[in-house]
C-alpha cells in the first residue's frame, strides 16, 4: 500500500521549472484557422501570456516572416512582454532555427510547453524535435489551432502518441497557482480567470460581489 503524502505529483508544471514558446500567433495564419474560432485563440493565447508573466514564466515569443508575409504577433501575447524580443525565423520548425533553442539553452529549463498557429506543422515541429532531444513537452491545445478540427486534432494524437501532455490554458494557470492560500498570486491569477476565463470567471466576480468570498479562506 503506499503511503498518501501532502506534496505535488513530479509530473505537474511549476512557474520555475519550464520554458513556455508562443510560436507564431500572427494574421497569416489566423486567417485559416478554422479549428478554434478567432475569439476564443485570442483570448486563450492572452490568458496563457498573463499567466506567464504573472507567475515569472521563462517566455519565448517567436514569429515567421513577420515583416514580409505573415504580420505582427498578436497583441494580446505581446503586451504582457513588452520587453521580450521577437525571435523571427524563416523555418516552420522553431526548432531548427539556432536564435531560438539558444535561448532555450540559455533559459536552461528542461520542460518547454508550446501554443501556437498552426498545431500540424508549428507545433508539431518543436515539440518532437525537443522530444527527441530529452526534454519534457506539454502543449496548450486549446490555444493551437490548424486549418481544420481534423488537422488540429491529428496533430494532438501525434504529439501525445510521442509522449507530450496535453493541457488547456486555464488549467495551466491554475496549476502554477495550485493553491489558493499563496497570496503573492492570488490577485493575479482570480484577475486573469474573471476577464478571460469565461464562465469560471462570471462565477468569481459574482461570489466575490455578493459574499465577499474569497478562494484562501
Amino acid at each position: 500500500m503506499p503511503e498518501a503524502k501532502p506534496i505535488p505529483g513530479a509530473q505537474l508544471l511549476t512557474p520555475g521549472d519550464h520554458t513556455l514558446v508562443m510560436i507564431d500567433f500572427q494574421p497569416q495564419m489566423a486567417f485559416a484557422t478554422k479549428s478554434i474560432s478567432a475569439i476564443e485563440l485570442r483570448n486563450n493565447a492572452a490568458l496563457l501570456a498573463r499567466a506567464a508573466k504573472g507567475f515569472g514564466v521563462a517566455t519565448i515569443l517567436t514569429t515567421v516572416a513577420a515583416k514580409g508575409f505573415s504580420g505582427p504577433m498578436f497583441e494580446e501575447v505581446t503586451a504582457p512582454f513588452p520587453d521580450l524580443p521577437l525571435l523571427d525565423r524563416t523555418s516552420m520548425n522553431a526548432w531548427e532555427d539556432a536564435a531560438v533553442t539558444a535561448e532555450v539553452n540559455r533559459l536552461g529549463k528542461s520542460r518547454i510547453v508550446l501554443s501556437g498557429l498552426w498545431t500540424s506543422v508549428c507545433i508539431v515541429g518543436p515539440a518532437l524535435s525537443a522530444r527527441d532531444q530529452g526534454f519534457d513537452v506539454y502543449v496548450v491545445a486549446d490555444a493551437c489551432g490548424d486549418v481544420s478540427a481534423e488537422a488540429h486534432d491529428r496533430a494532438m494524437d501525434r504529439m501525445v502518441q510521442a509522449g507530450c501532455v496535453p493541457m488547456t490554458s486555464l488549467q495551466y494557470m491554475l496549476e502554477l497557482q495550485r493553491d489558493w492560500a499563496r497570496a503573492e498570486t492570488y490577485d493575479m491569477t482570480t484577475g486573469v480567470a474573471r476577464q478571460l476565463g469565461g464562465a469560471y470567471g462570471i462565477g468569481i466576480t459574482y461570489a466575490k460581489s455578493m459574499f465577499g468570498a474569497s478562494e484562501g479562506h
